[in-house]
């Protein structure tokens, strides 16, 4: 599977320079309207493990997994109002697996904060309140259109609809309390009633505060007294200086490393960026080395080896026969598939087996 998230924040808090590091884009970074459309970006997933794996097999090719990136520089309250463009940009946003929220922490006299003053608790609070505005308001409507449906409704039609409603009441009085919907104790039949409106305060998301050049030491200070208020559940919080990131991934890799040592960064804020992500949604990458080719791919945690198959092509899962599976650190330990197989830990599993991360996998499928 291929992951994409989406990008929001307040005003003039550092989002698309966050989406231009993360996707090596140039998108303009100066005042974002709902006329304009939405920067659409991919970064590459960093992968040590991928580039081990090339160096051990030659393959013709190497494919590292890749997340999408969307930025949407209009505040979500100008979307909701907006039937036009914002509207559709609202409904873009609500495709998306996680959401990114760039919180400001920088100073910057040239670019004054809307609110006049830095305060990140203050900014993390407001964003809440706009993802809970624009849940309220899709909830209301689907409200509305449920009154309307139950005065001609038939005896047989009328139980589903009372029970959405029930379920729809219940999410609107938690929203109205602030409370978002990854934090509401929904039972399995309300969260699949309320999955096809892609609600947005239920979506995982993570917190990237965008710190200045001259806040990059209080960063791990930063981050634990963040995370200690904030990181649960389906939320983390990271910093990183949006800025300084942007300008490295103009440079060289050695270059852009020798910039890191000199601030005593150990990895760029962008891996961290991608490893957060993927802890946040839990996700796994598992390889395969058919064709040639040496690919990453992503799967969800707990993912069948059948299932898994499906990710790569239909025709696979549809005709699965068996997997053959060595876990990364028993390939790179015997280093060759030959000796491998010599040593007898190339295992043959079944459609149930449960993928782990790091599996190289080669399926066995008939057509």
């Amino acid at each position: 599977m291929s992951i994409t998230i989406g990008i929001i924040g307040l005003a003039k808090s550092g989002k698309t320079t966050i989406f231009n590091a993360l996707t090596h884009g140039k998108a303009g970074t100066g005042t974002y309207t709902t006329e304009m459309a939405a920067h659409v970006g991919v970064a590459k997933v960093p992968e040590p493990r991928l580039k081990a794996l090339a160096d051990m097999l030659h393959p013709k090719k190497v494919v590292p997994a890749e997340v999408g990136y969307i930025d949407i520089g209009a505040t979500l309250k100008s979307l909701v109002k907006d039937k036009g463009i914002g509207g559709e940009l609202l409904s873009r946003l609500s495709t998306v697996d996680a959401l990114l929220n760039v919180v400001r922490a920088f100073k910057d006299d040239s670019i004054p904060h809307p609110e006049g003053s830095l305060n990140v608790e203050r900014d993390i609070m407001a964003m809440d309140l706009e993802l809970i505005f624009s849940d309220l308001a899709i909830v209301e409507r689907r409200l509305e259109r449920i009154e309307v449906s139950l005065k001609g409704a038939k005896a047989a039609e009328r139980p589903p609809l009372l029970h959405e409603q029930q379920t729809l009441l219940k999410i609107k009085g938690e929203l109205g309390k602030d409370v978002p919907v990854r934090d509401m104790k929904l039972t399995p039949e309300e969260a699949r009633q309320i999955s096809n409106f892609q609600l947005l305060t239920a979506k995982p998301m993570l917190i990237v505060v965008n710190v200045g050049e001259d806040q990059i030491g209080q960063i791990a200070a930063l981050e634990a007294d963040l995370s200690a208020r904030y990181a649960k559940g389906g939320m983390r919080v990271m910093a990183l200086c949006g800025k300084l990131e942007m300008e490295l991934t103009q440079l060289d890799e050695a270059a852009s490393q020798e910039f890191r040592d000199t601030y005593g960064m150990k990895e760029s804020g962008l891996d961290r960026i991608i490893k957060q992500s993927y802890d946040l949604l839990g996700l796994v990458s598992f390889f395969t080395t058919a064709s040639g080719e040496v690919r990453a791919w992503t799967i969800q945690r707990g993912t069948t080896a059948v299932r898994a198959a499906g990710k790569i092509h239909t025709d696979m899962e549809k005709g699965f026969i068996r997997a053959e599976v060595i876990a990364f650190n028993d390939l790179v330990k015997s280093g060759s598939l030959v000796e491998a197989r010599h040593r007898g830990l190339l295992r043959l599993e079944g459609k149930e087996h449960i993928v782990q991360d790091g599996d190289v996998i080669t399926f066995l499928f008939n057509v």
